[in-house]
């Protein structure tokens, strides 16, 4: 069985396991320059919350509500969303992993921040590694660069999916250590061009990829589809 993963630009991504719809941090048209996907469009069985700013959780409740979809994040975010009507929550903290009907989700560190955007607080950030249809897939969410990513890589990614935006992730420098460090099979960058202040070419920084490592660079459009 295959998965699909959809880039919805910035950092919202949409994926497909074995017909169960994951969304990861919902900021879609309306809320998302970069993107051409309405949320009242999209399907959501389960939603992957990294961290708490608002351009990942914008739309993740009326999402929620609407689909009846179970909110992943950590648990300051999950008592966020049940305080705003969504109940359907799994708080998660990092290093900890679950058993979801899709696929095993373990939380991973972020160095980055996490206030929600009514000014409560987030929590920790975080990413995930999703274990599913024998596949290891890597979802950074806002991070710096940081060691402990080889020890991420250890499981043996067939995706890693890493911030590229620089000024408030890792740039595309540390985001080539990151691929170094995480050695996956493929990397798919995001959080880029969004904004001028994070305006990055993704293609040279492909390039550089093929160049120094084994892995194999895929530069998404908005709502383009890769197939694990």
């Amino acid at each position: 069985m295959s998965i699909t993963i959809t880039w919805h630009g910035h950092g919202t991504f949409s994926l497909n396991i074995g017909g169960t719809a994951v969304v990861v941090d919902p900021f879609f048209a309306g809320n998302n320059p970069a993107a051409k996907t309405k949320a009242d469009d999209v399907s959501a069985d389960f939603i992957l919350q990294t961290h708490g700013h608002g351009d990942h959780i914008a739309d993740t409740v009326p999402l929620a509500k609407r689909t009846g979809a179970t909110v992943i994040a950590n648990f300051e975010i999950c008592s966020w969303i049940a305080a705003k009507g969504h109940e359907k929550t799994h708080g998660m903290n990092t290093g900890g992993g679950w058993n979801f009907p899709f696929g095993r989700v373990k939380m991973t560190p972020a160095l980055h921040s996490s206030g929600l955007p009514d000014g409560a607080y987030g929590g920790d950030p975080g990413g995930f590694v999703l274990t599913a249809e024998s596949k290891h897939i890597y979802i950074a969410g806002d991070t710096a660069l940081f060691s402990d990513m080889a020890l991420i890589g250890k499981i043996g990614l067939d995706v890693a999916i890493l911030p590229i935006g620089d000024n408030f992730t890792m740039g595309p420098g540390d985001a080539l250590e990151a691929v170094k460090l995480l050695k996956p099979k493929v990397v798919i960058p995001c959080h880029y061009n969004t904004w001028p202040l994070i305006a990055v070419d993704a293609p040279a920084w492909a390039k550089l990829v093929a160049a120094e490592t084994a892995v194999t660079p895929v530069v998404l459009g908005v709502d383009e589809t890769y197939t694990v």
